[in-house]
């Protein structure tokens, strides 16, 4: 699964609870936007992480 920026960004619009951990981590870290984005799919997307599957969604309706 490969990181892409438009798709993580969907997937933080569509989801409330990932919304709120976005603009938290921002403003806890000092984030700039994109860092933060990254730093969310690391920690909720990628190796089984609980958004796994609504972002392979994303990618491919048909999942």
């Amino acid at each position: 699964m490969k990181y892409s920026k438009s798709q993580m960004q969907k997937l933080i619009n569509e989801n409330k609870e990932l919304h709120q951990k976005f603009k938290e981590l921002k403003k806890s870290m000092g984030l700039e936007k994109n860092y933060a984005m990254k730093a969310l799919y690391h920690a909720e997307v990628t190796d089984g992480g609980p958004y796994q599957r609504a972002y392979q969604e994303l990618d491919d309706p048909k999942y």
